[in-house]
C-alpha cells in the first residue's frame, strides 16, 4: 500500500473505474448472449429488439471509454452479422 495520500487517493479512484468499466463489458457480454439466443429462436422482433440494445450498451461504453472504438466496431460487425444470419433462417 502507498504511504503517499494522492496515491492512496488514485488507487480508490483506480479501483472504482476498473469496476465501472467491468459492469460495462459484463452488461456488452450478456447483452450478446441475448442476441445469440433470439437468433437461434428464430423471433425476428426480438433479434432487432436485443440488436439494438446491444448497439446501444457498445456505444455507451465506448463514449465512457470502457471499450475501445475499434472493439467496438468489431463486436458491432458480429452481432450485426448475427442479425443477418437470423433473418435469413
Amino acid at each position: 500500500m502507498a504511504n503517499i495520500a494522492s496515491q492512496k487517493k488514485r488507487i480508490l479512484r483506480n479501483e472504482r473505474e476498473r469496476d465501472e468499466n467491468r459492469r460495462y463489458t459484463s452488461a456488452i457480454k450478456t447483452y450478446f448472449r441475448r442476441l445469440e439466443a433470439a437468433a437461434e429462436s428464430g423471433d425476428a422482433e426480438a433479434v432487432d429488439t436485443e440488436h439494438r440494445e446491444l448497439v446501444s450498451r457498445i456505444d455507451r461504453a465506448v463514449r465512457s471509454g470502457a471499450l475501445h472504438k475499434n472493439t467496438a466496431a468489431r463486436r458491432k460487425a458480429r452481432a450485426a452479422r448475427l442479425r443477418a444470419g437470423a433473418g435469413s433462417s
